[in-house]
């Protein structure tokens, strides 16, 4: 089994919650030890607006996976699950696309996946994930409120970022959160 990309620089959490879906992701684009930018847009719809995707990694391959995702939707549409399996599977199978560095966190108002190029779509217990830097500390913060308070998906989303940028130095609190109902 080839490692899977080493993402850093970012963080993204995606929630799942009374049939809606929140995904958050902070602004900071990290080269090296410098932060290049604080204000960019990891998250975003597609799939004429009926999914949301968040990225975490290199951005021009991320955007690439994402154009290969929306192809994918448009193939098989309403079956994002299908789509994500279709992606991850291209991705792990042709050679130019192995080597783009990124992860990728989908969802609609029924399923939250993380996709890789190692092949994998991950569908949370819980309907929680997140990926990049931060995304252990984003996670559990996510779970702890989901658990623990009445709080709508896109409030636990960006509180769980706010908690990961205290602590990561990878992610920033220019926190952009996109929903679906």
């Amino acid at each position: 089994m080839r490692p899977g990309p080493r993402v850093r620089a970012t963080t993204v959490a995606a929630v799942l919650r009374e049939g809606r879906l929140a995904i958050a992701s902070d602004g900071q684009v990290t080269v090296g030890d410098v932060v290049m930018k604080a204000g960019a847009t990891k998250a975003r719809l597609v799939g004429r607006g009926r999914v949301a995707v968040g990225f975490a990694g290199g951005a021009a391959d991320a955007l690439a996976l994402v154009e290969r995702l929306e192809a994918k939707l448009e193939a098989h549409p309403g079956n994002l699950r299908r789509a994500a399996v279709e992606l991850a599977r291209d991705w792990r199978t042709d050679r130019a696309l192995r080597r783009l560095e990124a992860m990728l966190l989908v969802g609609d108002p029924e399923n939250v996946l993380v996709v890789s190029g190692n092949g994998d779509v991950i569908e949370p217990d819980d309907g929680i994930a997140a990926i990049g830097s931060g995304g252990p500390y984003a996670l559990a913060a996510a779970r702890a409120l989901a658990a623990h308070t009445g709080l709508d998906a896109g409030t636990i989303a960006r509180e769980a970022l706010r908690v990961a940028a205290g602590i990561c130095i990878y992610t920033n609190d220019s926190i952009d959160v996109v929903t679906l109902p």
